[in-house]
């Protein structure tokens, strides 16, 4: 019987010096745009298809998540239904219908995606609901990643990921537990969605009113998952919140000084150090980009602003 294993690429690690002397640091980027589907997602979606048994699954999506889920679900001949935001990036709107999944796009000022996802049961009865991050397979997924990071042949003082509704970096702070190491890890969150950030210093989930309008479109959640809460409450030495100006900056260096293609979500990483330069200074760092799905417009109007 196959496993998660048989399925994923192992990430690909960057060692960029022209990075490394911008940031004044010894920076290590763990990239995922080279993974199935364009991003970490297609180990979560993978591991929760081949983990569940039912025929049909069903789910809420930015995108990335939903065209890994698609993917997987093609793979193992499962049907795959997936609600999308009708401001979901172009390029994975195209590619979770090119993977043949049902879409539902939604205006999300009428309906908020988990409630569409309901309706949509109804008709599915017998489906599997499945969270793009708050979900114990996906966190197994993503623990996938974290395992490759751990076992590089570095010892970072920091691992910095990507939060949106918390799949990747419990994922990693759970698979560092696992393995013994002694890492920090770092959540680096939107500004404009920073509801993890403010769920820190609560002591409980805070939840956004409303889904945040950030040019990361990967962390445009609600709340961080119940199961994600749990791993990371405890589990990460902080969160950097990021503006959308140093999102775009660090989108534009990944492009000049490591040759790589970012989407605004997989740059927030990068962008942490860039709000907090004088913290990060002189250490050896894991840099997470989680995907490389981004519209060719969007990214054009990136790199050329100034």
């Amino acid at each position: 019987m196959k496993n998660l294993h048989d399925f994923i690429r192992p990430t690909t690690f960057i060692e960029s010096e022209p990075l490394a002397r911008h940031l004044n640091a010894d920076v290590t980027i763990a990239s995922e745009t080279f993974q199935h589907t364009g991003s970490f997602k297609f180990r979560a979606g993978m591991n929760l298809a081949l983990n569940v048994r039912e025929e049909t699954i069903v789910t809420a999506s930015s995108g990335n998540f939903g065209q890994a889920l698609a993917r997987a679900c093609q793979i193992l001949g499962k049907r795959c239904v997936v609600v999308m935001p009708e401001t979901s990036a172009q390029v994975k709107i195209e590619a979770v219908r090119s993977y043949g999944a049902t879409l539902d796009l939604i205006d999300t000022r009428k309906i908020g995606r988990t409630e569409r996802v309901m309706e949509i049961m109804n008709d599915y009865p017998d489906a599997y609901r499945a969270s793009a991050y708050d979900d114990l397979l996906v966190i197994e997924g993503n623990a996938s990643l974290g395992k490759e990071i751990a076992n590089y042949r570095k010892n970072f003082d920091a691992i910095i990921s990507p939060v949106g509704g918390g799949g990747l970096s419990s994922g990693i702070v759970q698979a560092f537990c696992n393995q013994g190491k002694q890492s920090q890890v770092w959540g680096a969150e939107p500004l404009l969605g920073n509801d993890a950030a403010l769920s820190l210093r609560a002591g409980k989930i805070v939840r956004n009113e409303t889904e945040p309008i950030t040019i990361a479109d990967g962390a445009r959640t609600i709340s961080l998952g119940e199961n994600n809460w749990r791993i990371l409450q405890n589990g990460l030495a902080g969160i950097v919140e990021v503006s959308d100006e140093k999102i775009k900056e660090s989108v534009r260096l990944y492009f000049s000084l490591a040759n790589l293609k970012s989407e605004p979500t997989g740059a927030l990483s990068l962008g942490a150090i860039l709000e907090k330069p004088d913290f990060f200074t002189g250490k050896s760092i894991c840099l997470v980009v989680s995907g490389g799905n981004v519209d060719s417009e969007v990214y054009r109007q990136i790199l050329v602003e100034l």
